[in-house]
């Protein structure tokens, strides 16, 4: 898991600081409510223990009636020992996050503080269907998390695993093997005991073979409409308006999945609390993937923008660390835009793992004003960000359209 936001402003770049400052980040964050939850909502004993994380022996049971699981899709891997091929069983990371149920439903109050920072307009039909959205997308920031809570799956095999117990962040992690065979791109559900437990659905597990395509994505302002360098568009794009692609980014994606035949991970800064925002949207437009974010700011609105915006080189580099153990031998595309530290994060990711980067690909972002106020389309900073890598695994373009040829070449790798 990525580091918790108190660490962030720790891990930012100069650039990430400077850029922050000229688009007015920190002012902007000064207006957002910083608790929209309280951890004075959470059992005394369930808070207490979760300082024990999976080894809390007071751990209780997800109950249907009063908790609520997200279990996050994940992908299935084979373990790779050294330079041998031998086919090792297959594994997973499986995650999961806890919360009490129909704890988020009292959103009033922060919803006019969101549309008092968004600037919306005067009372009517427009600021009420406004309003509507900011409660409806603020719930998974005030739903309480619920610690001390572990769930059983099923597994394709049909037995049954526990998950958990989540820790402070009310979030578990493990690592799941021996789940029979299946063949790659094979994609199951994996279902919480019961069912109803988990009210966005079962879990979605991708089979990636050791060799093949993967494709790394980030999806703010490279697959999705965001604004990344405004913070009134980040919080316009999440609370307000209908999500929107980039233009040409999902038939392009639909050309990759058809040509190479990829695994698929989307990693994002965004925090958590979007998962189940993100998750439609991206089964709407893009190939299902695993969807990797951050849990940086449960319960804490004005930590969400600085979720978005510092500390994201460091973070996107540790993710690829993991999805490099797991796929070492796959070839890598990387897919990102010039906001945030992608170029930097996917330059450090060629040089730190030897012939696993075969392709990147960075959308020059041109249509926000607040770029115009930084070096982040500078030749320079690409230059210095991609030092070691050859021109021809780097490009950068502004129109989708640009990129068919380059993907057509990646088939002779």
């Amino acid at each position: 898991m990525a580091a918790n936001l108190p660490n962030l402003a720790f891990r930012e770049t100069e650039g990430e600081r400077e850029a922050r400052d000229a688009a007015g980040f920190p002012d902007v964050e000064d207006t957002l409510p910083k608790h929209i939850g309280s951890r004075f909502n959470i059992p005394f004993i369930d808070n207490i223990t979760s300082f024990f994380g999976d080894k809390n022996v007071l751990a209780q049971e997800v109950d249907p009636k009063e908790d609520v699981v997200w279990l996050l899709d994940n992908t299935a891997y084979r373990p790779v020992l050294g330079t041998s091929d031998e086919c090792q069983p297959w594994e997973a990371e499986f995650v999961a996050a806890y919360f009490t149920r129909d704890s988020g439903k009292d959103v009033s109050g922060w919803v006019a503080e969101i549309a008092q920072s968004l600037g919306l307009g005067q009372q009517g039909d427009d600021r009420a269907a406004e309003e509507a959205t900011i409660a409806k997308r603020l719930v998974p920031f005030v739903n309480t998390i619920q610690p001390a809570r572990f769930v059983h799956v099923r597994l394709p095999n049909g037995e049954t695993q526990k998950l958990g117990p989540g820790g402070r962040n009310a979030i578990s992690s493990e690592i799941v093997g021996t789940m029979d065979r299946h063949k790659d791109g094979t994609t199951l559900q994996i279902t919480a005991v019961p069912p109803e437990v988990a009210p966005h659905g079962p879990m979605l597990m991708h089979f990636a073979e050791p060799h093949g395509w993967t494709v790394v994505s980030d999806i703010d302002d490279s697959i999705k409409i965001t604004m990344t360098m405004s913070p009134i568009g980040i919080l316009r794009s999440t609370f307000v308006s209908t999500p929107t692609p980039i233009n040409g980014m999902p038939e392009l994606y639909q050309y990759i999945n058809r040509l190479l035949s990829p695994s698929w991970f989307y990693l994002s800064a965004s925090p958590y609390n979007l998962y189940t925002f993100l998750r439609p949207f991206l089964y709407q437009y893009y190939p299902k993937g695993t969807i990797i974010l951050r849990d940086a700011s449960w319960m804490n609105l004005s930590g969400f923008l600085e979720s978005l915006t510092q500390g994201t080189e460091d973070y996107k580099a540790s993710r690829m660390d993991k999805i490099h153990g797991w796929l070492p031998k796959r070839k890598v595309l990387c897919v990102g835009d010039s906001t945030q530290s992608d170029p930097e994060a996917y330059g450090d990711m060629y040089r730190k793992h030897p012939g696993w980067v075969k392709a990147i690909f960075i959308r020059k972002v041109v249509d926000v004003k607040e770029m115009q106020k930084t070096d982040k389309n500078d030749p320079v900073r690409f230059e210095k960000a991609f030092k070691g890598v050859p021109k021809g695994v780097w490009r950068l373009f502004e129109d989708p359209d640009e990129l068919y040829a380059a993907v057509d070449s990646l088939q002779a790798l």
